[in-house]
């Protein structure tokens, strides 16, 4: 193995990921135009769908989304009639994010989009419990 090896592509782990990652995101483009949402906004939703509200730093911590990415993105969907923030009454600078009633009801619209995704993914269940597992054990060390 030559000294500049290592900077081949196809010798870097960063790659797949980052290609695997575009193209997944790709597959969703199509079920994401119906709903009206971006990637970035359908996650924020489903973190929303589960809690019915949070604050927005937490929110952010969740989805590994900083607050230059997150506040334009609540924004739009605030303007979509999904969501609303709204600052604390005791600290200006905490703010909370909710759902609205045709945030809750686009619910019902996406709960179709994980398993068409799954579907699209030329992995097993165990294969994609595995790469679950793996990718995980990566975010948590950049904590």
């Amino acid at each position: 193995m030559g000294k500049y090896d290592v900077l081949k592509i196809e010798n870097q782990l960063c790659f797949p990921l980052y290609a695997s990652a575009k193209e997944i995101v790709k597959k969703y483009k199509p079920y994401l135009d119906e709903i009206d949402l971006t990637y970035t906004q359908y996650i924020t939703m489903m973190v929303l769908w589960e809690y019915g509200q949070m604050n927005v730093k937490a929110l952010g911590e969740r989805l590994y989304l900083d607050s230059g990415t997150l506040t334009p993105l609540l924004k739009k969907l605030e303007n979509k009639g999904m969501v609303i923030r709204k600052r604390s009454d005791k600290d200006e600078r905490n703010m909370t994010v909710s759902l609205t009633e045709a945030g809750m009801q686009l619910r019902e619209k996406a709960v179709s989009i994980p398993e068409a995704i799954g579907s699209c993914i030329n992995l097993t269940r165990e294969e994609m419990l595995t790469l679950y597992n793996i990718l995980y054990k990566i975010l948590e060390k950049e904590k």
